[in-house]
């Protein structure tokens, strides 16, 4: 059974920190176009970085900079470092993984999705 389970979010000041996991089981991740995308409350789901088979990253304007992507492939493991937050921050954020390069982080192109880990950021 294919599994992706989100961890790390919390509640933080702007200017702090988070390091969310996305713990994967049932498949490999280094053999799919792993991604995150976040989901703020009446807003439309938004992919925020993605990393391919190998190490080429992508990300969003608004977290260039601020936001890496990685991978542990012993682990089965996807990060996600997030360094200045800010309240635009505040989502549900989900880790996800696509069959298929897709660097544009179209939603509709991910076959397998986690159930979210939330990060709320405050002024």
């Amino acid at each position: 059974e294919v599994q992706l389970v989100e961890s790390g979010g919390g509640s933080v000041q702007a200017g702090g920190s988070l390091r969310l996991s996305c713990a994967a089981s049932g498949f490999t991740i280094s053999t799919y176009f792993m991604a995150w995308f976040r989901q703020a409350p009446g807003k439309e789901r938004e992919g925020v970085a993605g990393i391919n088979k190998g190490t080429i990253t992508t990300y969003v304007e608004s977290v260039k900079g601020r936001f890496t992507i990685t991978k542990d492939n012993a682990k089965n493991t996807l990060y996600l470092e997030m360094n200045n937050l800010k309240p635009d921050d505040t989502a549900m954020y989900y880790c996800a993984a696509g069959y298929y390069d897709d660097y544009l982080l179209d939603a509709g192109a991910f076959n397998y999705w986690g159930q979210g880990t939330q990060v709320t950021v405050s002024s």
